[in-house]
């Protein structure tokens, strides 16, 4: 028998099979969507470093938006996990119905801001420093893959909304299914447009665009298809269009708790943003590496980022259902598993990361400081797979202006005048300093250790 202890963080083998039905299909798309995101950026750069640049700057952009419909749709979505707790599927449905009109506000506020302001965001990232890339041909890159972009926004929201709602109510595999069918949509077409097989012309970045655009509304179709024909398996869609009505009571729950997620996704995004900006000023060769070794963590990080997603929905559940013992218990088997796994696979990465810029053809400059950074995140992915897993649970009991101080407040007060201060004003390698912003977290871990013990997360708020 296990102790009591024990069992408190390593769970039984009925735990991590519940688990493994939750978190394996988001692994499996994530990593699919990482994967393909990889050979994008692999057959970008095999046009020029300047294509791959652009490209990447203008994802560092949206992933702003991305973020902000991520934000929006999880306040709603931890009462939706509650009141799927409860089988209160009106709860449910008044929650889909929020999450449908706050994607469409946001879906416009994006669209003016990327209309009208894209060109001068782009130039933010475009320094001198390196003896890497062409300023000039990297704008003009980023503002054609950005147009073609914007036609993507609509059908990313609307998968969103109901592919997250599906998930929060039990149905994971669907999203996942339709993920990796637009996936493989997705990595065909970039292979046809980018280089122009079949007669097609070559159209390089531009062609990467309209391959995920095409691909953004093939997942939607499906998502909204499926749901609409099984709505004995969602069972929240029927008279969901009926009205659009959600109790005032409820929206104003929503917003009080669910606003402070909004805006943490909008500051975080767009504190990520102005990170990476920040380490820009040391000259394109540090974007083109930092969107090396980010495409290329990111494959390796799907373990712990789909721990978040599993605790939004076991711990969510139990807390709705008033289970709350199962609740603390979940929490932190979920977390020791998460770093254990971010252990095993940083291992792999700092011992593959000189190897991994390999792929791509682009210069030796770019390939050193991509190789660095990579290490660097290897050792790191401790740190942030615990905050990762203690910013999910946090947000699950609804403690989101905690976590808004968590996540938002610490980013902009502590890391980004840090990176600010050490990428402008020192001479300091680039490795050094992004070293220094990575490992400046553990400050934070702690933080969150002790939130995590004291408790502050176990509510139930519906």
């Amino acid at each position: 028998m296990r102790s009591k202890k024990l069992s408190r963080y390593i769970g039984d083998k009925a735990f991590y099979k519940m688990l493994m039905v939750i978190a394996v299909p988001v692994m499996l798309q994530n990593g699919l969507t990482n994967l393909v995101s990889l050979l994008d950026n692999i057959m970008v750069g095999a046009v020029g470093t300047e294509q791959m640049t652009g490209v990447s700057i203008v994802n560092q952009v949206l992933f702003v938006f991305n973020l902000c419909i991520f934000g929006g749709l999880s306040g709603a979505g931890i009462f939706t996990a509650q009141y799927y707790g409860k089988n209160d599927q009106q709860g449910v449905r008044y929650t889909f119905r929020f999450k449908l009109m706050l994607a469409a506000f946001i879906f416009a506020a994006a669209l003016i801001i990327f209309s009208f302001f894209g060109d001068t965001l782009i130039g933010l990232y475009l320094h001198e420093g390196s003896e890497t890339g062409d300023i000039g041909a990297t704008a003009v890159y980023g503002a054609e893959y950005l147009a073609v972009m914007l036609w993507g926004l609509l059908p990313f929201a609307l998968t969103q909304v109901y592919a997250s709602t599906l998930r929060e109510t039990g149905e994971t595999m669907l999203p996942m299914k339709a993920g990796v069918i637009a996936i493989l949509v997705n990595l065909c077409l970039n292979y046809v447009l980018i280089f122009g097989h079949f007669g097609l012309p070559a159209m390089g970045a531009k062609g990467a665009a309209v391959a995920t655009v095409i691909s953004r509304y093939v997942e939607c179709l499906i998502v909204i298809g499926w749901t609409h024909r099984n709505s004995d398996h969602a069972p929240f869609i029927i008279g969901a269009f009926k009205s659009l009505r959600v109790p005032a009571a409820l929206t104003g729950d929503i917003f009080r708790r669910g606003m402070p997620l909004l805006v943490n996704e909008f500051l975080w995004s767009a504190g990520m943003a102005v990170l990476t900006q920040s380490y820009s000023t040391r000259g394109l060769a540090v974007v083109a590496a930092l969107n090396i070794s980010s495409t290329i963590s990111n494959l390796f990080n799907i373990i712990w980022m789909a721990m978040g997603t599993a605790i939004s929905i076991i711990v969510g559940k139990h807390l709705g259902a008033g289970e709350f013992e199962e609740a603390e218990d979940s929490c932190w088997r979920i977390l020791t598993f998460s770093v254990a796994g971010a252990a095993v696979v940083g291992v792999l990465m700092f011992a593959f990361a000189p190897v991994f810029p390999m792929l791509y053809n682009t210069t030796a400059e770019v390939r050193d400081i991509a190789a660095g950074i990579l290490r660097v995140v290897a050792v790191s992915g401790l740190l942030h797979a615990f905050n990762h897993c203690s910013y999910f649970t946090l947000r699950s009991g609804g403690k989101t202006w905690v976590t808004f101080l968590f996540d938002s407040v610490y980013l902009w007060v502590i890391s980004i005048p840090m990176a600010r201060l050490l990428s402008v004003n020192t001479v300091w390698p680039i490795i050094l300093v992004y070293a220094i912003c990575q490992f400046i977290d553990i400050i934070k871990s702690i933080l969150g250790y002790i939130l995590l013990k004291k408790r502050v997360w176990v509510n139930r708020i519906v």
